[in-house]
């Protein structure tokens, strides 16, 4: 059953009845309102509201605004004068029944003419939006079209000009051809007709003659021999069909470029010699210092190294195996990690270096308890060298590790064979 709302009130002017309906908890778009010139009906379940009007209004222009628990309404008045009460006092639901229905009956036809006003307009804007859309397309295929006639117009003229130029070419070669044959021809019978007759003997004496002459100056036949050719061979080993070729050439540019890159910062090493001052050099004495132990030596030879010529992966990369040696561990896996990244393209040229590189990451990771990362860069450095014995055996090494079937290895024994610089 529906709460009729009792407590609403309303104010009026000569011109319009104002109605405020509380609604508890109303909310726009749920509540069903009809509104004719002799009858308001607001429902908004359980509430329900109506009112049969004293006088009629003007339904079309009538207004209602929802919100903060209230409908409030305004109603403008088709005659201009004071109503004595909002409703009619009548009792009998007959009359009521009368004019809900009425009122239904037009508000229905209302929301029905509403609709199909509603829908002629749409089609009426869809009409129009593809009516425009085949205007401009059909103005872009004029366009395009008209782009089209002149491009064959021109080209039509332009093939015009060079087969007039060339008949008119071909026209003076022929007449420059004829001409000379004239003179040609001219010339040797004026010659015939000058030439003195000679004796028979004299003729061949001459034929003789101009043989020699010719026979003279012929130049001596050429030496036989063999011309050796050499071609420069292949930096990589593998037929060309075989390898990577841009991958390759990629990587002789980077080293090309690690060659000749010098980034040291002059006044700060003004004070080195010659020799130091050559990132090579200091690799070399860097690698001796690693074999004779002293590792802190060899990190001082690379990282003065690199800081002449950061492009050359091996001082990373031997960087990162003295740090091992120091128990560095997190510079040794930035090292290795940044000797890596230059290590591209993978070629086979540079398989080994990455090997070592990816060992030496995953011998750190090992030694920092990280056993699931240094087991992804032993397994990495299997896929680059899968026939290396020593390194099968520290792979899963670690596997039993991780899997709890062994005890953790001494940590020099993780970096096996990985820690000789190259």
């Amino acid at each position: 059953m529906p709460l009729l709302v009792t407590d609403y009130s309303w104010t009026q002017t000569d011109s319009t009845v104002h109605i405020s309906v509380p609604l508890k908890g109303v909310k726009v778009g749920k509540v069903d309102i009809v509104s004719t010139e002799e009858y308001l009906k607001v429902h908004f379940p359980p509430y329900l509201f109506e009112a049969f009007l004293l006088e009629p209004v003007d339904e079309d222009r009538s207004t209602a605004k929802i919100g903060n628990g209230l409908a409030v309404f305004s109603l403008p008045k088709r005659a201009s004068k004071m109503w004595e009460r909002l409703m009619i006092t009548t009792s009998d639901k007959e009359t009521k029944t009368e004019i809900r229905e009425r009122a239904l009956v037009k508000h229905l036809q209302k929301l029905s003419s509403e609709s199909t006003q509603k829908a002629e307009k749409q089609q009426t804007e869809k009409k129009y939006a593809l009516e425009t859309m085949m205007k401009l397309e059909k103005e872009e295929r004029d366009s395009i079209q008209k782009m089209k006639d002149e491009e064959r117009e021109k080209t039509t003229a332009e093939l015009a000009a060079w087969q007039k130029q060339k008949a008119e070419e071909n026209a003076r070669l022929k007449l420059q051809s004829q001409t000379e044959n004239v003179n040609q021809q001219r010339n040797a019978t004026e010659k015939q007709e000058n030439r003195p007759m000679k004796p028979r003997k004299d003729t061949f004496i001459h034929s003789d003659t101009k043989s020699k002459k010719k026979t003279a100056v012929l130049p001596p036949p050429r030496l036989s021999g063999n011309i050796q050719i050499t071609f420069t061979p292949r930096v990589f080993p593998t037929p060309l069909r075989e390898s990577q070729a841009a991958e390759e050439e990629e990587w002789l540019k980077k080293q090309a470029e690690a060659r000749r890159a010098l980034s040291a910062d002059l006044e700060e090493l003004k004070d080195l010699t010659e020799e130091e001052k050559n990132p090579e050099w200091l690799k070399d004495r860097g690698d001796k210092c690693f074999a004779a132990g002293d590792y802190q030596g060899a990190v001082n030879a690379y990282s003065l190294a690199i800081r002449l010529n950061g492009k050359i992966a091996a001082l990373y990369s031997n960087r990162a195996a003295c740090h091992l040696k120091l128990r560095n561990l997190h510079k040794a896996i930035e090292d290795s990690s940044k000797a890596l990244e230059m290590l591209t393209p993978a070629v086979s040229a540079n398989a080994a270096a990455r090997v070592r590189a990816v060992v030496r990451r995953g011998s750190a990771f090992c030694q920092l308890q990280l056993y699931a990362e240094g087991l992804k860069d032993y397994e990495a450095a299997l896929k680059i060298d899968p026939h290396n014995e020593a390194l099968q055996v520290d792979a899963q090494s670690i596997r039993d590790i991780i899997q709890g079937s062994a005890a953790q290895p001494d940590t020099n024994e993780t970096q096996r064979d990985t820690n000789s610089s190259t």
